[in-house]
């Protein structure tokens, strides 16, 4: 049986995975006006986000520290471009996602829509990179 040392990366993917995929679905949800089922759907979305970054805290934190890059050439540059966003990114997307669920709890959809308007793209950016990084560090053959 493989330790958690060894599957916590492919755990924090498919946590990106599904967060990216229920973020598509919430979109898809509220443009056609599905309002209680969207926000289910953002909730999980918001859930499974959590539960990756308590993960990848105390993976990075407390027991692995960091992984270094093995590819050369190329994409070396291609890499530290998007590890470079995702990473910034990912610091500034936590308060636009609390804004944007706390004003949608609360049903103030002008400010809701205002704020996640920004909020969506990012954070489904941030997801998806978080895949693509997981991709590119443990996957390809110079990992």
């Amino acid at each position: 049986m493989a330790s958690y040392i060894e599957i916590a990366p492919t755990i924090n993917a498919v946590l990106n995975g599904t967060a990216a995929v229920l973020l598509v679905s919430g979109r898809v949800l509220i443009s056609r006006r599905k309002i209680e089922t969207h926000k289910r759907v953002m909730i999980a979305a918001f859930t499974t986000s959590s539960v990756f970054l308590v993960n990848y805290l105390t993976y990075h934190a407390l027991i692995h520290g960091s992984k270094h890059f093995g590819g050369q050439g190329w994409i070396r540059p291609v890499y530290f471009t998007i590890l470079l966003t995702h990473t910034i990114l990912a610091a500034a997307i936590v308060p636009l996602v609390l804004m944007s669920l706390s004003r949608g709890l609360k049903r103030q959809d002008a400010r809701h829509r205002a704020v996640s308007r920004w909020t969506f793209p990012l954070w489904l950016y941030v997801s998806v990179t978080g895949v693509v990084i997981y991709l590119l560090l443990y996957q390809v053959a110079w990992a």
